[in-house]
């Protein structure tokens, strides 16, 4: 049982990849198809879990230099055959977003996906139903770990700014994310045995899956 003092939030923002849908395997395999069509070893996929963070704008320029256009071409080619017939949701994802809904009337998605994919991605799960809004990479004018996106979901849905909003993440770019945007983070799917808060930042949390996420929002 999870047993934690933090407030109530009036907005609850989510991470996308890793956090709500298992999408490693999809990420790696049109990330292996760029890197051998660029000339380049492929990164193993434990390689792909350590590296792949930032969007493509700010993470292809430094892996193919001049040609990170078309390496992303490459990418989106490979990508857009995989992403929709591969989509597998999270353990327990679909539940917990039903209780976040009960608890809270805002949710959202905050992602480094691109927008057209991620939302594509969003409404074909039939999950569109649980979001106000869901912003992807390029629908700012910077992208995660900037809070940029936050700023735009909340200017957009006239959001107030001191609102307690948590957001929801599977790596260290969404607790940056949180602390550069004035929200709580939480990272769940991170395979921690205990609940423990950051000496970093004592509003950070770490659960292990999204049933236990789901138990935290019970607690209120």
């Amino acid at each position: 049982m999870v047993s934690i003092h933090i407030e109530k939030p009036a907005v609850i923002l989510f991470d996308w990849d890793n956090t709500l849908i298992d999408s490693w395997q999809i990420i790696h395999a049109a990330l292996t198809e760029t890197f051998v069509a660029m000339g380049q070893r492929p990164w193993t996929l434990e390689e792909t879990k350590q590296r792949v963070q930032k969007s493509l704008r700010d993470s292809f320029p430094s892996l193919f230099g001049e040609k990170w256009h078309d390496a992303a071409n490459v990418f989106y080619e490979s990508f857009e055959k995989l992403h929709i017939q591969n989509l597998k949701p999270m353990p327990y994802a679909h539940e917990m977003l039903s209780r976040a809904g009960q608890l809270v009337n805002v949710l959202g998605v905050i992602s480094n996906k691109t927008g057209k994919y991620l939302r594509k991605e969003v409404k074909h799960l039939g999950w569109d139903r649980h979001f106000i809004d869901v912003i992807g990479a390029g629908d700012a004018d910077y992208d995660k770990p900037d809070a940029a996106p936050i700023n735009l979901f909340i200017q957009k849905n006239s959001i107030a700014r001191n609102s307690v909003i948590w957001y929801v993440g599977d790596s260290d770019i969404d607790i940056e994310t949180a602390q550069n945007s004035g929200c709580i983070p939480i990272l769940i799917n991170r395979q921690k045995e205990e609940p423990q808060r950051s000496d970093k930042n004592s509003d950070k949390i770490s659960l292990s899956s999204c049933k236990e996420f789901a138990t935290l929002l019970e607690t209120f």
